[in-house]
């Protein structure tokens, strides 16, 4: 086969896939555009999940019209003059890529006016053509609209998500510069309906609030450390407040929102001893460094740096992370008689202080370890079943001790409950008679926008589970009324659980979608490892976990129990003899 130039067209296509992944990294490009230009005011228009049409508008400095066509070709940049340059980049782009990466897969308008222009000009590019600029009476700054994304590489189309996650990764992004940029004014806007807005104020919190909740807001601590030219500043959340996936963990490099596998293991790392394994700090985490320290032209999407001090960098995040960490939230003192669980006992008593992150969590291993076995049963068999259970009481407030015709149960409370609130709710609903209980005063949730999005989409399910949950306001949920079976819970939980891990199918066989959210609920609602229960309680969980249809393993596969029995504690003790 000869070997031949490509065309133009077909060159910059494949250019453009390399910037150009999906309408997020579209957002993406035009948004560090206009903070680079000194934009004040952000706002971003998404239909059709950034298929049909994008429009990012700001008040920045604008393009004059004799370089509007300039601006829009391949490698034509403001940013760089020299090849040195590359090495000391301090704006968020620099390579002259986006416009034309986007103007060559989409039906692109740029419209602009110069701040000593009295006319703007306006410029369209449809698949890589270029037609001549136009006079346009326009406000200073620029506004670029993105129609019809990828409709000449149909190719393309086919490996994007659906349009709710496209969506999701567009709120994504533009919350974290939200959080990153917080003098700026933003705005979002999905299919016509404010997603994000912000005052501009310059009050980073005041964002976190909006994302997280005021509550949440309040309690995050302040990151604040300069050493050697090193500037690390931001908030982590204290060890009460934690996810269980490093998805909220967001690092910026000198303003630019980056994925760095070290500085997140630092950060991590930060945490050693003093969250369960499984469970990861909310972070907003920002590193000023001297630009010639760090290489940023490594991605052809910018979303990956390079350190010239690795080490340096990940030792002083850790010592930065750590030092706020131990300043403002000292390791708990889990004295003997608390790990043994003697401290006199409360009828109905919640978590012990001291054990407040002792949550039964699994790794990643454990789950994949699980899956062979997670099955819903829909009959149950007397192999299934238990023998009828003596309590014998309660062993590091995680764990029931109960005497079997055949030898001793350890049962672990927190997957026992897991199991009899799953199967109480899912026989509730096949009856389509879940019982709610309305709350005396309704519970406020805010969720980031990627995430109350998430629950938006679930709010059906949710009321077939015996939920009340309303919209009230943006990214904010009223929760009204809960099944009677989590009286007494907090409701909170149960929203996080159907959004902190949509992303990971916990139940992969579970027969229906109301099962795995179910399952999901369950999972928050149930009583934890490190939960002191009355002799009352334990006998009551014990006898519901005797009368489930599958009570030896929870929903999602992991036993409920250990069975010792007679024979094998025999053996042990040396009265039958080794074998």
């Amino acid at each position: 086969m000869p070997i031949r130039i490509l065309p133009d067209h077909i060159a910059s296509q494949i250019a453009a896939g390399e910037v150009i992944e999906r309408p997020a990294s579209v957002v993406k490009e035009l948004v560090e555009n206009a903070l680079d230009a000194g934009a004040t005011e952000i706002t971003i228009e998404v239909q059709g999940a950034g298929k049909r049409m994008i429009a990012v508008t700001d008040d920045g400095v604008g393009i004059p019209r004799a370089e509007l066509g300039l601006a829009v070709s391949r490698h034509a940049t403001s940013k760089l003059a020299r090849a040195e340059d590359l090495f000391r980049v301090e704006t968020l782009g620099f390579r002259g890529e986006a416009l034309a990466s986007i103007g060559s897969v989409s039906r692109m308008t740029v419209e602009s006016r110069s701040e000593n222009s009295e006319v703007g000009a306006q410029l369209r590019v449809d698949g890589g053509k270029l037609y001549p600029p136009s006079e346009a009476g326009l406000p200073s700054g620029t506004r670029v609209i993105v129609q019809d994304l990828f409709y000449n590489v149909p190719a393309r189309l086919k490996f994007l998500k659906t349009d709710s996650t496209e969506i999701r990764n567009i709120e994504a992004l533009v919350t974290r510069y939200a959080l990153a940029y917080p003098h700026v004014r933003w705005q979002l806007l999905i299919e016509g309906r404010r997603s994000l807005q912000t005052s501009g104020n310059g009050d980073r919190r005041e964002v976190l609030a909006n994302l997280y909740g005021v509550d949440a807001a309040r309690e995050m601590l302040s990151v604040d450390f300069d050493e050697g030219g090193y500037h690390i500043h931001g908030f982590i959340s204290p060890i009460s407040l934690t996810r269980s996936n490093r998805r909220e963990i967001t690092v910026f490099v000198n303003g630019r929102w980056v994925k760095d596998i070290a500085v997140t293991a630092a950060i991590i790392r930060a945490y050693h001893t003093l969250l369960m394994v499984g469970r990861f700090p909310i972070v907003v985490l920002f590193l000023d460094v001297p630009s010639e320290a760090v290489d940023v032209n490594v991605h052809p999407a910018k979303a990956e740096v390079r350190f010239r001090e690795g080490d340096l960098v990940f030792t002083r995040t850790q010592r930065a992370v750590r030092r706020a960490l131990l300043a403002h939230s000292p390791v708990p003192d889990l004295r003997p008689k608390q790990f043994w669980g003697l401290q006199p006992e409360k009828e109905g008593d919640g978590v012990d202080p001291a054990w407040e992150m002792a949550a039964e969590i699994k790794t990643d291993g454990d789950l994949q370890r699980d899956q062979p076995q997670m099955r819903i049963h829909t009959g149950s068999t007397e192999k299934d079943r238990l023998p009828l259970l003596r309590l014998i009481g309660q062993v590091a407030a995680t764990y029931l001790v109960a005497e079997g015709p055949d030898g001793l149960y350890l049962i672990d409370q927190h997957a026992a409950h897991e199991r009899v609130l799953f199967e109480q709710i899912m026989a509730q609903q096949d009856q389509d008679s879940v019982p709610s209980q309305s709350l005396l005063e309704p519970a406020q949730v805010v969720l980031p926008p990627d995430q109350a999005r998430l629950l938006d989409e679930q709010l059906p399910v949710l009321a077939d589970l015996g939920f009340q949950v309303e919209p009230f306001g943006p990214n904010t949920f009223s929760v009204r009324a809960i099944p009677a079976i989590f009286t007494g819970g907090d409701p909170a939980l149960a929203l996080h659980a159907l959004v902190e891990d949509f992303e990971e199918d916990e139940t992969p066989l579970a027969s229906t979608h109301e099962a795995r959210i179910t399952a999901r609920i369950c999972k928050r609602m149930a009583v934890k490892g490190g939960q002191t229960l009355s002799s009352d309680e334990q006998q009551a969980l014990l006898g519901s976990l005797e009368r489930c249809q599958s009570p030896r393993t929870c929903p999602h596969g992991r036993p409920t129990m250990i069975h010792l029995s007679a024979d094998l504690l025999e053996r042990q003790f040396g009265r039958r003899g080794a074998r």
